[in-house]
C-alpha cells in the first residue's frame, strides 16, 4: 500500500519525537531542488546585486535565451524564492528574502 499525501511517520532521536509529513518534506525537495541549479543561484545573486530587475535585464548579463531566463524565473516563482511587481507594462523580479532566510534555517536544521 502507498503512502497517502496525509501520511506521516514519526522518526526517534534519543528521547525525542520527530514527525516528518510527507507532504511537507515533498515541499521541501521541490524547493530545494528550484534553489540547487547553477543558473538559478546565478539569477539569485544577479538579484542580490540588482535589488530588482526585468526578464531582459537579466537575460542580457547572464548571456541567456529570453525563454531559458522566463523558465528559471518562473521555477524560482513556484518556489516563493522571488516575487514579481507590475510597473506599466514591465514585470519586475526580485528576491523574497524573508523566503531564503526561511529557506537557509530549514537547512540549517536538516543539518543539526
Amino acid at each position: 500500500m502507498g503512502k497517502q499525501k496525509d501520511d506521516f511517520v514519526v522518526l526517534k532521536k534519543g528521547k525525542k519525537d520527530i514527525p516528518i509529513d510527507y507532504n511537507e518534506v515533498r515541499k521541501a525537495v521541490l524547493v530545494l531542488r528550484a534553489i540547487n541549479h547553477d543558473r538559478r543561484q546565478q539569477i539569485i545573486q544577479l538579484l542580490e546585486e540588482n535589488d530588482k530587475m526585468t526578464v531582459t535585464d537579466i537575460y542580457i548579463k547572464l548571456r541567456l535565451e529570453q525563454s531559458v531566463a522566463s523558465q528559471h524565473l518562473a521555477i524560482l516563482r513556484r518556489a516563493q524564492v522571488v516575487v514579481t511587481e507590475r510597473n506599466g507594462k514591465f514585470i519586475y523580479y526580485s528576491l523574497d528574502k524573508d523566503r531564503l532566510v526561511q529557506i537557509s534555517s530549514f537547512v540549517d536544521d536538516i543539518n543539526d
